[in-house]
């Protein structure tokens, strides 16, 4: 299973102004590095929770059709399943007809269920589902402790810009950032 990022969110949760604003900065010299930490942290909380936060596409790659016939997708929330490709043993491409699987994109994890009898498949890479994922298209429609987890972040690899010992260390992730990312991670019993 691979999962690759086809199209990038086209903002970030968190504006280079609310990041200013939390690190009470008043100068411009440093807006790149500043939306660099922001799109780093977005990616972390990203990553850490299991999430796409604002509406991005992927495309999630198998091998094989999945014996019970549901796939489960990697990320929350996923809003659309774009397209079901399967390439067949001489690299044949065939859209898989939509009335034939059903898509659950309100569980965690989301899941795609096939009704028929998938065709046979290239030995590697025989399966391509297209989806987007991600609470919406506008930072204010990401829940607020995921900005302010990134806000957290934001500030304190800004404060801790330097290589620290093996002594010296926690300072990747401040306190409080695991409490906020929480209620958003998976679970799994």
């Amino acid at each position: 299973m691979t999962l690759i990022r086809t199209v990038e969110p086209s903002a970030e949760p968190v504006t280079l102004a609310e990041a200013k604003a939390h690190l009470r900065l008043d100068h411009s010299s440093e807006d790149d590095l500043l939306s660099g930490l922001i799109r780093a942290a977005r990616e972390e909380v990203e990553r850490a929770a299991g999430l796409a936060l604002i509406e991005q596409s992927w495309r999630l790659v198998l091998d094989r059709w999945p014996r019970n016939g549901t796939v489960t997708l990697p990320l929350h929330p996923v809003r659309t399943i774009l397209s079901v490709t399967a390439y067949g043993p001489e690299g044949e491409v065939s859209l898989v007809n939509p009335s034939s699987y059903q898509a659950d994109t309100v569980s965690r994890p989301a899941r795609i269920g096939f009704r028929e009898a998938p065709p046979a498949l290239r030995t590697m890479n025989g399966i391509e589902i297209d989806f987007t994922a991600g609470f919406g298209e506008a930072a204010t429609d990401v829940p607020d402790l995921l900005r302010r987890a990134m806000l957290l972040l934001v500030a304190h690899w800004y404060e801790f810009r330097t290589a620290f010992g093996p002594k010296d260390q926690p300072v990747g992730y401040p306190a409080g950032y695991e409490r906020l990312i929480a209620p958003f991670r998976a679970r799994r019993l």
